[in-house]
């Protein structure tokens, strides 16, 4: 029997996570109808107030109010269902929108785009259950020594974030190299042995989460039998129709090729995994001007960037492609149609009921 996620004193119908995906594609649409399904829909804090109409004079004011509204109609749409976020720890008012969302009594938050070391301190008496994003066992030590020298507070649950993802990788350049980059299935099972020490330490289960191009049941199956207790899917979900970002950019990923993506420079100081268009190419030639910079990135400095990040990733949410950063996971050239939220998580789960019967080699 192939079981769900336990989210605190909730559990999944099945081990699925959608995974976050910014600015505004996994929004509450996506999030709330994954829930609804069975899944663990997640929403992405990613200048989640783009839309509102002052976000450009009252960034973080947009993207606190947008944040509630996002969260109540994912809640409309999945009552019973589990809802997290997504908050990168690079973002300038990190703490700010952890408490928001806390407050919001959110059920999951899981955190990447670096080590979110004082995580903890925000959900310590709550409800809300944390997960860091890490791409390597050692990561896995790390963080989950920090948090509990500093909180003592276990992580709830790990993600495993392998050099497949889209959007920004947790890796250095020359760790994509094609011929030496890291495996997932290696990394998984080095952090499942590092969390099982852990375990026996602190009597505390640490469910362990893979992600980063994790495509279909085959791939389920294939980590529910290393021992991971679910996988986090993102670049599938695109291509459905409750997503949030526009029938353009779901378009480029069912048009696209394998050789139309590739590895960019993003000006959060990470490699980015996107599909190569007209945006990529002009940044390559000459410099777009940058006329307000919004701050959304600590370590973010107009004069020093190659283009600002928001700008392209709202323009291709809102189908401006020409002018926007299309971020995808490496097998998105494998998408051939957009289909339905209900329809896609019933196909990864037969094909995962199949594959898990089959003898392991």
């Amino acid at each position: 029997m192939i079981k769900g996620i336990k989210i605190g004193n909730k559990i999944s119908k099945y081990p699925i996570i959608q995974g976050g995906m910014g600015i505004g594609v996994s929004g509450y649409k996506l999030a709330g109808n994954v829930a609804k399904e069975g899944g663990i829909g997640i929403i992405s804090t990613a200048n989640i107030g783009y839309q509102e109409p002052d976000f450009e004079q009252n960034t973080l004011q947009a993207n606190l109010r947008a944040i509630n509204k996002q969260i109540d109609m994912a809640r409309q749409i999945a009552p019973n269902g589990i809802i997290g976020i997504n908050i990168m720890c690079a973002i300038t008012n990190y703490g700010t929108m952890v408490e928001q969302v806390v407050k919001k009594g959110i059920d999951l938050i899981i955190s990447g785009a670096g080590l979110p070391k004082d995580l903890p301190q925000y959900v310590i008496g709550t409800n809300t259950k944390i997960a860091p994003i890490i791409s390597s066992a050692r990561g896995a030590k790390l963080i989950t020594k920090l948090w509990r020298t500093k909180y003592n507070y276990i992580p709830d649950l790990i993600v495993v974030e392998g050099p497949e993802a889209g959007g920004h990788l947790g890796f250095k350049l020359e760790e994509l190299d094609p011929k030496s980059k890291p495996n997932l299935k290696n990394i998984v099972k080095e952090v499942i042995q590092e969390m099982s020490i852990v375990e026996k330490e602190t009597g505390k289960h640490i469910p362990v989460i893979a992600a980063g191009g994790v495509y279909d049941g085959k791939d389920i199956a294939e980590f529910l039998k290393l021992r991971a207790e679910g996988v986090q899917i993102a670049t599938r979900f695109v291509a459905t129709k409750e997503c949030d970002a526009s029938e353009e950019f779901k378009l480029a990923y069912v048009n696209c090729k394998k050789e139309n993506i590739q590895i960019v420079k993003s000006p959060v100081g990470m490699p980015g995994r996107a599909i190569k268009n007209v945006f990529i190419q002009k940044v390559k030639e000459e410099k777009p001007k940058i006329t307000k910079c919004l701050r959304c990135i600590q370590t973010c400095n107009a004069k020093d960037i190659p283009y600002c990040i928001t700008r392209a990733l709202i323009n291709a949410v809102k189908g401006n492609l020409d002018e926007g950063l299309i971020f995808c996971g490496s097998n998105a050239y494998r998408i051939d149609k957009i289909t339905t939220v209900k329809e896609l998580i019933q196909e990864l789960m037969e094909e995962t009921k199949l594959n898990m019967e089959q003898v392991i080699l």
